[in-house]
């Protein structure tokens, strides 16, 4: 779904937990790697104000914690 972006890093325990509980449920959304994409990196520093991942961006709000962001999915997508 466009509306909805996964900031993940490469080799970050919490992302794998998070892009895991996708693929057991079938969750299809965009993700970025801001270890491979320094704009996406700098964006979510300016407009989420930090660095930290995982971090799903969905109506205009940016969420933090890999648990958050699951509980979130699976309310909006199961």
């Amino acid at each position: 779904m466009q509306d909805y972006l996964l900031y993940v890093g490469t080799n970050c325990p919490f992302c794998k937990k998070v892009k895991d509980f996708m693929g057991e449920n079938d969750i299809n959304i965009d993700i970025v790697n801001i270890n491979e994409d320094r704009d996406a990196m700098l964006k979510l520093m300016k407009e989420g104000g930090k660095r930290q991942i995982p971090c799903l961006y969905h109506d205009g709000k940016y969420l933090y914690e890999s648990n958050d962001i699951i509980e979130k999915l699976s309310k909006d997508f199961l």
